[in-house]
């Protein structure tokens, strides 16, 4: 039996990529918001706290450079502009509620944890 945990040792492992994709700060969070409806810049700043214009546009950017959000311009004045999951950004919805709920379960065991530590008495090096 072959330990397919293994794999993703491997360079070329898609689990690599997977795991570059959500590492991002604010990827899952506008994943997240995303998955909801699509939303305009604007909207998606005022709903994702703590995001500045510009790394959401960076976030949005790399997003759609992996085929998880598409961008779509409406011929209007002034012009609209709505970013929205792709059926393959729909697929990660389930895998991002998943880690949702965990955070909501376990993070103030995570923070409990970090205070503690930084109260704690100083490792010797």
């Amino acid at each position: 039996m072959r330990d397919s945990a293994g794999d993703v040792f491997l360079t070329d492992c898609p689990a690599r990529l997977a795991i570059e994709i959500i590492t991002s700060k604010w990827a899952v969070v506008v994943l997240f918001a995303l998955s909801r409806k699509p939303c305009r810049h604007g909207e998606l700043v005022g709903l994702v706290g703590g995001v500045s214009r510009k790394v959401l546009t960076q976030t949005l950017r790399r997003l759609q450079g992996y085929g998880l959000v598409e961008r779509h311009a409406y011929a209007e004045a002034p012009p609209r502009v709505e970013y929205g999951l792709t059926a393959l950004g729909l697929t990660l919805v389930e895998p991002v509620a998943v880690l949702t709920d965990w955070a909501r379960s376990y993070g103030e065991a995570v923070v409990s944890f970090q205070e503690a530590a930084e109260d704690g008495p100083a490792s010797g090096a």
